[in-house]
């Protein structure tokens, strides 16, 4: 007698409860709406163009329904994979308002502050001992 084995997952957060047809409830939904939007698709294009052109049209309607239904990656739909594309190239800002400070150009502007200060200060002390000479010299 041989025996057989069956192989169990080891992380069972990855197994996916089935409900019809070997498929989730969320392939099933996908597949289905896929199937409503495209088959008529198909008969509404059949009578304007070739039948090839038709079902061509129909897979390319199709397919983003089932991209949704099968997509995942890192345990994210493809859904969730789109609003954080969108949100990081469209929606948030891509200039980042942190910066960080060196220490050493912080000192630098540090003195170069102090120095303008200080010719601030003895432009207008010296303007002070002009006017005081001035009133000397009026007395």
């Amino acid at each position: 007698m041989a025996a057989s084995y069956i192989s169990v997952p080891r992380d069972l957060t990855k197994v996916k409860s089935k409900v019809m047809f070997n498929l989730t409830k969320r392939q099933l939904i996908c597949f289905g709406s896929a199937a409503l939007i495209g088959v008529p698709s198909f008969f509404l294009i059949k009578k304007f163009m070739s039948l090839s052109v038709a079902a061509l049209l129909m897979m390319i309607i199709m397919m983003p329904f089932f991209f949704f239904a099968m997509y995942e990656k890192n345990g994210q739909h493809l859904e969730v994979i789109l609003k954080h594309f969108i949100e990081a190239n469209f929606i948030k800002p891509k200039i980042r308002p942190y910066k960080t400070d060196n220490y050493y150009s912080a000192l630098e502007r540090q003195i170069k502050a102090e120095k303008e200060i200080d010719k601030i200060v003895q432009n207008s002390l010296s303007r002070e001992l002009e006017k005081e000479k001035r009133r000397k010299k009026k007395c």
